[in-house]
């Protein structure tokens, strides 16, 4: 029995190394350049930038219907990389995009599908947070009382960020530069006209659907 087992064993082997690399892109993250996190290989010949901003619910949409399809169809295969970038929009969105980034690059998508997953909750805290009358004048402090008066830290708290590790988020320098870089390129490099806006390996694609973006894209891996 034993001489029987070792020829099925060897034999499953070479499947199973095959499946491994395919399996390993949906959760490898790494950082671009310019501080995008990019999920997938990062070789990959189709190479898709998203730029959203956290407060804009036509993003929220497109996460929602497009997160499953691009990882199981697209980046499983190693075929294609998605690389999430900002173009803030205003200082709520900026709060978001730091929090985003908490935990570094392993937790960001995570974080990036749970803040579009709940925008609904923590923007209605916003509107009531934009009429209040006082708002502390630095912009790191500003920052901070948005992320705790707005609901951001309440959600953030359930994913296990304490508040201290959430104001080292908004404090971090590093963070900052790199968002400001992004949103830089988005608004005024490429003139993106909104959000969700697409790059395929670097040129503008048409459109902010999932259904316009699918179009776009190499057939998916069968």
């Amino acid at each position: 029995m034993r001489k029987l087992l070792l020829p099925l064993v060897l034999a499953a082997l070479p499947a199973a190394l095959a499946a491994a690399p395919a399996a390993k892109w949906t959760s490898h993250v790494t950082l671009s350049p310019i501080g995008g996190h990019v999920l997938g290989n990062p070789a990959a010949p189709t190479k898709l930038v998203e730029y959203v901003s956290y407060t804009c619910s036509h993003c929220a949409h497109f996460v929602e219907e497009a997160s499953g399809p691009l990882k199981t169809g697209y980046v499983q295969g190693g075929k294609v990389s998605v690389e999430v970038r900002n173009a803030v929009r205003d200082k709520y969105d900026l709060t978001a995009a730091l929090l985003a980034r908490c935990g570094g690059p392993k937790r960001f998508f995570g974080n990036h599908e749970a803040l579009f997953a709940n925008q609904n909750a923590w923007m209605e805290q916003l509107q009531a947070y934009d009429g209040s009358a006082a708002k502390p004048q630095e912009q790191k402090a500003s920052l901070r009382d948005i992320g705790q008066k707005t609901g951001l830290y309440a959600l953030m708290g359930k994913r296990g960020f304490t508040p201290a590790r959430l104001d080292a988020c908004i404090n971090d320098p590093a963070s900052m530069k790199q968002i400001l870089a992004m949103t830089n390129e988005a608004w005024k490099t490429l003139k993106i006209s909104g959000t969700p806006a697409f790059t395929i390996n670097g040129t503008l694609a048409g459109g902010s659907s999932w259904a316009s973006l699918r179009d776009a894209l190499p057939a998916p891996a069968q």
